[in-house]
């Protein structure tokens, strides 16, 4: 990592910060997000969510759960999300409370919020799968600078706005939610050192008679976590898991080196990839030149050699969201409708993400 000390350091700051605002959402919570609300809207939907944290619980903020201090074991908990009818907010955006708890008519407020043990979580777990008669789980990995009402509403949106029939399930490990330099270190490193709690969450899901599959959707900084826990259950036990089908890769922070050799390290009895990139993603080149050069693989041409290759090599689905509207670094969460677009029309061409792809070779939007 670069010194913040020498000038090299200071504009690596001064870069770093001026890409992650410039990425960040256009607003941010108020303290109190999570206090729930007993007021309610006709038209409204409830989003439950369950959560898994290496995050430590707050002690002085009841609106905010857990904080971004390191935790030395896994914490479970229960939320629900209340979002506004789509004629009173704009599709792909999180309408925060001007003022917590918020008014339900056209903000996401918090229906509902409890802390759970972990055979809570399991019987949660069930209960939702029985009441809304799904069997696909959907874990979601926040990336850098992420605090957990941002995660957790976050993953509310997805799950809304994709109209996907999974249970969301949120995966948070402890990020400072603010931008410098020691703050982007601190991060890796608790992603990083979450890796074997990742892990325990996803065997405990995959343990459920109620969840016939599992879907791993990870974004940024995320994805370097996710994909070190997938080779490290690979290299260990010899595979992954027949549950987990797919792996979707938003915006991945991981150099292409690296994911090159952690695919060929998983072997051939691993899930199928999905990538999600941005050519014009700014954050990315950011990342870039603050690891010397280093090619991020959400920011690659997927058309040009040797990334064309690879990717059909590897049998990695890659989605170019380059020309959809929104963030550069999270557009595909943005714009999620047509995202959802691009993969029907995949599947609709045969190409299953949860089987093998043809051997042409990888297909780009």
């Amino acid at each position: 990592m670069i010194a913040a000390g020498n000038p090299s350091g200071r504009w690596a700051m001064a870069a770093l910060v001026l890409a992650l605002v410039c990425c960040s959402c256009t607003s941010r919570s108020l303290q109190g997000a999570l206090v729930p609300t007993a007021e309610s809207a006709e038209g409204t939907s409830r989003v439950p969510i369950l959560v898994a944290t290496t995050r430590q619980r707050s002690t002085d903020d009841v609106g905010e759960m857990f904080n971004g201090e390191r935790a030395s074991a896994m914490s479970y908990a229960r939320i629900a999300v209340s979002i506004p009818p789509d004629d009173a907010r704009k599709i792909g955006e999180i309408q925060w409370p001007s003022s917590p708890p918020g008014n339900p008519h056209r903000e996401f407020v918090t229906a509902s919020a409890e802390y759970l043990d972990r055979p809570g979580f399991n019987t949660a777990l069930t209960a939702i799968a029985k009441a809304t008669r799904r069997g696909k789980a959907m874990i979601f990995v926040h990336g850098f600078n992420n605090r957990f009402d941002e995660a957790a509403y976050r993953l509310a949106q997805i799950a809304q706005d994709s109209k996907a029939p999974v249970i969301p399930i949120l995966f948070s490990w402890p990020s400072r939610g603010v931008v410098g330099l020691r703050a982007y270190e601190y991060d890796r490193e608790s992603a990083s050192q979450s890796r074997d709690s990742l892990e325990q969450l996803l065997d405990t899901i995959a343990l459920s008679p109620s969840v016939k599959e599992v879907i791993v959707l990870c974004h940024s900084m995320g994805c370097l976590l996710t994909l070190d826990m997938l080779r490290s259950r690979s290299m260990r036990g010899g595979k992954i898991g027949a549950k987990v089908r797919n792996v979707l890769l938003v915006a991945p922070d991981v150099d292409i080196n690296v994911f090159r050799e952690q695919m060929q390290q998983m072997g051939s009895a691993r899930p199928r990839f999905a990538l999600f990139l941005s050519q014009d993603d700014h954050a990315l080149k950011i990342s870039r030149s603050i690891w010397g050069g280093a090619t991020r693989l959400g920011d690659i041409n997927p058309d040009e050699e040797p990334h064309k290759s690879d990717l059909a090599r590897e049998k990695v689905l890659a989605f170019d969201v380059t020309h959809l509207e929104g963030n550069s670094h999270s557009r595909a969460f943005d714009d999620v409708t047509s995202v959802m677009g691009m993969i029907e029309r995949r599947l609709a061409a045969g190409q299953q993400l949860a089987e093998d792809a043809p051997r042409t070779g990888v297909v780009s939007q």
